[in-house]
């Protein structure tokens, strides 16, 4: 069948490299293809932060109607803005190979402000960045930080009272954005599937879904389904202050996790450890999660979900 797959993305460089990538192993395997670029409500509102407008499938929905109405036949996702449930009719046919899941922080050559009693300004537009560095810097305060990447960066370098803005390592990477001021947030616990591309499709798109399943990463497929069954299991959707990290460790052919749950503001922090056999990953995520919850999670997710429905 000679047929040209339409690839849809958001209309970002970020997105535009991502989707270009798909497109370049696509066309290497013989498929033919298009890119279709639309803006989403969440590239088109920058002036409430996330959780106001309800960030489940805030980046997705646009890409998410398309594909319904057949305008596209797959869509390129960072795989962190998408939610844990995926509409009616449209499943995931590829995790690509994952790149670096750290955050990161630019910050303007001075790094003094980093200690505990130290005051400072700090930009993000995660309430999981925040949380996290509160709970680490309790005397700082945090600003909320909008745009796709580019505007973020431009944000940074033009407010003169920052000292620093977090980010994603990976998006950095992949557009080649990467300042020669920047620190490894190696203590900061990832979002949910951070630094991997997901690739969805119609549920009845065998001719796509055949094409994607090629792209598959396994070992990337089970850490971010792990992580995202851990996010799930706690019901944050993509709101709460929730980071996950899965990594496989071929030598002992182990998984070992992390997961942490944390108040808006830092000072409550749930964590939780796992290493277990290969063969029991496929319900670690919700294991973990069922853990941390009766060990006291399940209180701070309801008053967590109080706080923010007061938000919206």
């Amino acid at each position: 069948m000679d047929r040209v797959i339409r690839i849809g993305t958001r209309d970002s460089e970020l997105a535009m490299w991502q989707a270009t990538t798909v497109e370049k192993a696509l066309n290497k395997l013989g498929h033919k293809t298009k890119l279709v670029p639309v803006k989403s409500e969440g590239d088109l509102v920058l002036d409430k932060p996330l959780y106001e407008m309800g960030i489940t499938g805030i980046f997705t929905k646009t890409l998410d109607v398309a594909m319904i109405n057949k305008k596209v036949d797959i869509a390129v996702h960072s795989m962190k803005d998408v939610p844990t449930a995926l509409p009616t009719g449209i499943v995931q046919a590829a995790v690509l190979k994952r790149a670096n899941t750290l955050d990161i922080l630019l910050h303007k050559g001075d790094m003094s402000f980093l200690t505990p009693d130290s005051s400072a300004v700090v930009a993000t537009g995660s309430l999981r960045r925040k949380a996290q560095w509160l709970n680490r810097y309790p005397n700082h305060q945090l600003v909320d930080l909008r745009g796709n990447v580019n505007t973020r960066m431009q944000k940074l370098t033009d407010n003169e009272e920052w000292q620093g803005a977090i980010f994603a390592s990976a998006g950095l990477d992949r557009i080649a954005k990467k300042p020669k001021n920047f620190l490894n947030l190696d203590w900061m616990i990832p979002a949910p599937a951070q630094g991997a591309m997901v690739v969805v499709a119609m549920a009845d798109d065998y001719f796509a879904l055949d094409a994607l399943r090629e792209l598959n990463d396994y070992e990337s497929e089970m850490t971010t389904h792990i992580e995202r069954q851990f996010l799930r299991t706690l019901e944050g959707g993509c709101t709460a202050p929730i980071g996950a990290l899965a990594t496989y460790d071929q030598n002992t052919e182990t998984i070992d996790f992390t997961g942490v749950l944390l108040s808006l503001d830092g000072k409550e922090k749930f964590e939780i450890k796992k290493n277990v056999p290969i063969k029991e990953w496929k319900k670690l995520g919700f294991y973990a999660a069922q853990e941390l919850l009766a060990d006291g999670g399940s209180q701070l997710m309801e008053k967590l979900r109080q706080e923010l429905n007061r938000k919206k």
